[in-house]
Parts: C-alpha cells; sequence; structure tokens
C-alpha cells in the first residue's frame, strides 16, 4: 500500500513538473510572439514617418519628393517611378525622363496636378522639375508639418502599447510575468520614441538649414 501511494506521490509531482514546464514554455513563446510583432509595429510607425519626410522638400533636389506622384499610364494610374528615370541635374533640379517618350505630357499633367509647389518645364528629352527655395514663413510651416507628421506616429505606437497591454492582460498571465512583459513593452516604446525625435531633429535641421 506504501508502495503504491508512494508511486502515486512520484507521478503526480512529475506531472506537476512537466505540466509546469510546459506552461512556462507556452508562457515564453506567447511572449515572444507578441514581443515580436509589437517591435515590427513600431518598426513601421518608424518607416513611415522616414518615408513622409522625405517626401517634404527642404530646397533642395531629391528624388522622393515626387513618390506620391502617379501618371496615368496605357490606361491606370502608375507611380512616376515606375514610368521614368529620375536623377538630380543639380541641386535645385530633378531631371525625369520617360521611359516611353509619349508619357512626356501626362507627366507634366500628373506633376501639375500634384500640386508640389514646383516649377514644370518640358524639354526634348523629357521634364525638369525646379525646386524652389524656402522663405522663413514656408520653413516655419514645414517645421511644424513634420513635427504633426511624429506626433501621428507617436498616437500610431501609443495605441499598439495599448493594443498589446490588453492581448497580454487577456491571456491572464502570471502578475510577475505580466509585470516584466509590461516593462518590456515600455522600453521597446521608449526606443521607438526616441528613434522619432532622432527623424524629427534631422529633418527639422534639414528644413531650416
Amino acid at each position: 500500500h506504501f508502495f503504491s501511494c508512494h508511486m502515486l506521490y512520484c507521478f503526480l509531482s512529475d506531472y506537476h513538473k512537466v505540466y509546469r514546464s510546459q506552461y512556462t514554455y507556452y508562457v515564453i513563446i506567447t511572449l515572444m510572439y507578441n514581443l515580436d510583432a509589437f517591435k515590427k509595429e513600431l518598426k513601421g510607425a518608424e518607416e513611415w514617418l522616414s518615408k513622409e519626410y522625405s517626401q517634404i522638400h527642404t530646397g533642395r533636389a531629391n528624388p522622393a519628393l515626387l513618390d506620391g506622384v502617379h501618371v496615368e499610364s496605357y490606361g491606370s494610374l502608375q507611380p512616376l517611378k515606375n514610368t521614368a528615370s529620375i536623377s538630380i541635374e543639380d541641386p535645385k533640379t530633378l531631371r525625369v525622363i520617360p521611359w516611353d517618350k509619349s508619357l512626356n505630357k501626362d507627366i507634366e499633367k500628373a506633376l501639375h496636378e500634384a500640386n508640389l509647389g514646383f516649377s514644370i518645364a518640358v524639354d526634348d528629352a523629357g521634364v525638369r522639375v525646379i525646386i524652389p527655395g524656402l522663405t522663413t514663413e514656408t520653413r516655419t510651416k514645414l517645421v511644424k508639418i513634420a513635427k504633426d507628421k511624429m506626433e501621428d506616429s507617436r498616437i500610431t505606437i501609443r495605441k499598439v502599447r495599448e493594443d498589446i497591454l490588453g492581448s497580454l492582460k487577456s491571456q491572464k498571465l502570471p502578475e510577475d510575468t505580466f509585470e516584466r512583459a509590461k516593462d518590456e513593452v515600455q522600453k521597446l516604446v521608449d526606443l521607438a520614441n526616441s528613434s522619432l525625435e532622432l527623424l524629427f531633429e534631422k529633418k527639422e535641421n534639414e528644413i531650416l538649414n
């Protein structure tokens, strides 16, 4: 009888260890999955801001300024960069050379309709896009736009932070595990916000100088 009880005790003890081990493994995998997805969303917010900043002109020619321009080409709208080469002709001028010369007029029209505030000139080689210099008033407005876009990214980060904390809470993790995960999430948020600040400071410097 003693032997049987002892065996049952050992079995239950081993079963508890295995269950606890499996649960711990599940918790770790769940946290890793959640945090990896969270990191990707933070990176997405940073990449979005970087792309938006590339389209704010600072008085210098940059092909990325035309990323938002779309051209009517063979019955469908295409990004300008898919229909032409875009290069820097000089510090204030972009040269747009269509792959198909017949698209010259369509590209000129698309650039005018984009209302980017640039001067457009068509010649035999293609289209020249002249970037105007910035006035003090324009620089101030552009800095405000850049700051607003950074705030949009911060709002995105706050939302994904709330989402992941809600998700972790719903999984009923052990309290100490949840608190550690919460601290890790906050560290990632702080790093992401620092990256946004650096992007803004860099863009602000480009606009003002």
